[in-house]
């Protein structure tokens, strides 16, 4: 495990590494693995891959997490939707990995999260048999992937005075009481993505965000700097194509079936105190639920949609107003007090890249993308690039184990079995040694052991122990440590994804300010 008096060696990024890195790379000597993307899967290959003791470079055209592992219900699922379509290898192995990252390789970024399910009239006695079922059916998936219950405790009827202790907010007319459940929750995944990235780079992946790969073929790219507008070549004796939903440009044969899934964002007084998520049954729908997060924030998330997207893919998706009243219209069946429209301070839409699963005959085999499956697929095209699509969140390691085995066959390389299951990422520690650490919680959720030397940052200036926001938690120090050693570069990297101030676009104007007198103070320092 990471000490927790600074970052580990070599796992710092900066401007500084990428620039010198990058110079290294394009037009210079042939490296091992070159990943495309760096989202959870992309970095997570990069990873598995170094690990392994392979030389690797990873690009991406933007930031760490700038696509879809930015924009999930941040929950790590345990695959209990899996079995209700029968797809048992699916939900078996999110169970399997939601151990991993909560017991062996991301304690500190991911922690029990209750939920209820409010038993109101809208949900028929045979509907909550059913669904008490599969909650028993989805302990068993714990128990077969060997996690501990101190982990994750198992189900239980609540009362309907349990229920509204957990879920003030709810209507008690016709309340017969509550179903509760645990899953895993992740302080936020772009954090993941980051310290995967950092992990990476500890273990001797080159890192490079700002790059776009322009053209892959078996023995490498041809890559722009979009800083620079400078374009060179990076050679590889394997390419990962872990785009996402852009696969299908770097590579012929790929097709993609992106969904939308659209979540708001509200203010904590919205619903009130939160102890616990809920799950609300969707009207006509069997085992679809709008989830209702509580985030350490402060902020509510609500989601999700599950909606097919047709045409080009945008870099940022947009939150239709379709996808917004739908998801007001599921909760306001189970509340008090109504949200309305106007106390919606954000929204977020991130798009899941599918495998399509059209037939020989361009026929599609699933009406919906709800209904397509979210087994992941890893696919060698005829030159020899590796392209891994479709997935999960939760599955990130397993694509990434599953890509590089791949690369290594197909390749050649000399590389052994993967090691990432066991393999703690930046800021993991023991929960013991984890709530030991003389750091504010909330920074040790979000930082792990590296908690006190960011809380430390603060205490050398009393301008950075100040929150950038009044009514939000981050500090100053909090985004000079993502600039020194986390890869950001500017305000989008510091609101969007290092934290998610950017959510809510008032919180985003108003911390801009702030945010642009450090990146001077930054720049000043470096010049």
């Amino acid at each position: 495990m990471n000490s927790p008096s600074g970052p580990s060696p070599g796992s710092s990024l900066s401007a500084a590494r990428r620039a010198r890195e990058l110079t290294e790379t394009v037009d210079g000597p042939v490296v091992d693995v070159l990943v495309v993307g760096l989202g959870a899967t992309g970095a997570g290959a990069a990873l598995d891959a170094a690990s392994r003791g392979l030389s690797v470079a990873a690009v991406d055209a933007h930031d760490l997490a700038f696509g879809t592992s930015r924009f999930s219900s941040k929950l790590v699922h345990g695959g209990l939707r899996y079995l209700a379509s029968a797809q048992l290898d699916v939900a078996h192995e999110s169970a399997v990995e939601r151990g991993v990252l909560m017991e062996r390789t991301a304690p500190h970024l991911v922690r029990a999260q209750p939920f209820v399910l409010p038993l109101t009239p809208m949900v028929s006695r045979g509907q909550a048999a059913l669904a008490r079922a599969g909650l028993r059916a989805g302990d068993a998936l714990r128990l077969a992937a060997r996690t501990a219950r101190a982990t994750l405790p198992p189900p239980r009827r609540l009362s309907a005075v349990e229920t509204r202790h957990l879920a003030p907010a709810l209507r008690g007319d016709g309340l017969r009481g509550g179903l509760l459940s645990w899953d895993g929750r992740l302080t936020d995944d772009a954090r993941l993505v980051t310290a995967l990235a950092r992990t990476a780079a500890a273990h001797g992946a080159r890192v490079l965000t700002r790059t776009r790969a322009l053209e892959l073929t078996s023995g490498g790219a041809r890559v722009r700097d979009e800083l620079t507008g400078e374009e060179g070549a990076i050679r590889a004796r394997a390419v990962i194509n872990a785009s996402g939903v852009w696969a299908g440009g770097l590579v012929d044969g790929i097709r993609i079936r992106p969904s939308r899934g659209t979540h708001l964002v509200l203010r904590p007084d919205c619903l009130g105190p939160l102890p616990a998520g809920l799950h609300i049954p969707i009207p006509g729908e069997n085992n679809r639920f709008v989830l209702v997060l509580p985030q350490d924030d402060g902020r509510v998330y609500v989601g999700l949609t599950d909606e097919p997207v047709d045409g080009d893919v945008p870099d940022v998706p947009e939150a239709p107003e379709s996808d917004i009243g739908f998801l007001l219209d599921v909760l306001g069946s189970v509340l008090d007090v109504p949200v309305h429209r106007d106390a919606v301070v954000g929204a977020f839409a991130g798009l899941r890249p599918l495998l399509d699963t059209a037939d020989a005959s361009g026929a599609a085999n699933a009406t919906r993308t709800s209904d397509i499956s979210r087994r992941h697929a890893v696919l060698t095209s005829s030159e020899g690039v590796v392209t891994v699509v479709g997935g999960k969140l939760t599955t990130y390691r397993r694509m990434a184990q599953d890509a590089v085995d791949t690369a290594v066959r197909v390749r050649r390389l000399p590389a052994g079995p993967s090691v990432t299951a066991s393999l703690p990422l930046v800021g993991a520690a023991a929960p013991h040694v984890l709530s030991a650490l003389p750091a504010p919680r909330r920074l040790v959720r979000r930082h792990g052991t590296e908690a006190p030397a960011v809380h430390a940052l603060g205490a050398r200036d009393a301008r950075l122990r100040e929150p950038v926001l009044p009514s939000y938690p981050v500090t100053g120090a909090e985004l000079l440590w993502s600039l020194r050693h986390e890869g950001a570069l500017d305000e989008d990297d510091l609101l969007d994804r290092r934290t998610r101030i950017g959510l809510v676009p008032a919180d985003r104007a108003a911390a801009l300010e702030a945010v642009h007198d450090l990146l001077d103070g930054a720049a000043a320092r470096r010049s």
